[in-house]
Formats: structure tokens, C-alpha cells, sequence
């Protein structure tokens, strides 16, 4: 059990470093990157929806997307359904700069994926899931099956 617990801890921290320097670049943080890799997965993201996804605070949100809209990667506009929510956008811009980290990301997860091989990567998949609390589970599923 300490095993898998210390490579989840090390293999986290090592994904997450794969992007520290260019998140770097750019002035902006994990938790920035964060919200845009959500908000590229559902444009017209509600920032409810987003704030639920994340797990943050409201205010720590606040800090971040006020940033990335300040930096012209984020863009709000009034919901179709209900006026007084937000839905989130990201600029041409913001989706140049989130496809270029994601695919620092994907790059170093399909070398894992060809190291450990298919049923491995199967395993991990089952693994993971089992970890998410039971009521996460149908909203991480929603998000798709894209690469």
C-alpha cells in the first residue's frame, strides 16, 4: 500500500513538473492551468460547474480567472439558459496556449502508456476510478473519451 501511494505522490508531482516551465513562461500557475484544461474540454463552462470541478474556493477561482481574463485567454458571456451565470470561453489565444501544455502532458502520458502496455494502462484506469469518490464518478465520465 505505501508503495502505490508513493508513486501516486511521485508520479503527480512529475506530470505536474512536465508543464511547470512553460506554465512558467507564461506567468501563470497549476491552478490556471487547471481551469483553462477544464474549460477547453466544455467551452461554455459555467463557473459553477467550474468551481464544482475544481474543488476550490470561490475566491481562489476568482483570483484565477480574473487573471486569465485580464491576459485575454478567458473570455465570459451571460448563459443561454439563465442570464445571471457566466459561461466560460477560452480566446483563440487561450486555446493555443492550453493545446500546447496539454500536449507536453499527453506526450509524457503516452510514454507511460507504452512503457507499462495496455492492460497496465487498464489497470490504472480501473485504479483511478475506484479512488474517486462515488458521486465524482458520472462527471469525470461525461467529460469524454478524447486523447
Amino acid at each position: 500500500m505505501r508503495r502505490g501511494i508513493e508513486y501516486l505522490f511521485f508520479a503527480h508531482g512529475g506530470l505536474w513538473k512536465t508543464i511547470d516551465a512553460r506554465l512558467a513562461e507564461n506567468d501563470l500557475g497549476r491552478a490556471h492551468y487547471r481551469a483553462l484544461y477544464f474549460i477547453a474540454r466544455q467551452p461554455g463552462l459555467a463557473i459553477a460547474d467550474l468551481l464544482s470541478l475544481l474543488g476550490i474556493t470561490k475566491q481562489s477561482l476568482g483570483r484565477v480567472l480574473k487573471e486569465l481574463e485580464a491576459r485575454a485567454l478567458v473570455a465570459t458571456r451571460p448563459g443561454n439558459r439563465d442570464r445571471r451565470q457566466k459561461e466560460l470561453r477560452l480566446t483563440d489565444t487561450g486555446r493555443a496556449l492550453e493545446a500546447s501544455i496539454f500536449t507536453l502532458l499527453r506526450d509524457a502520458m503516452s510514454r507511460a502508456y507504452t512503457h507499462a502496455g495496455q492492460q497496465a494502462v487498464t489497470g490504472f484506469w480501473q485504479v483511478s476510478e475506484a479512488l474517486l469518490p462515488p458521486r465524482d464518478r458520472g462527471r469525470v465520465a461525461a467529460l469524454g473519451n478524447e486523447s
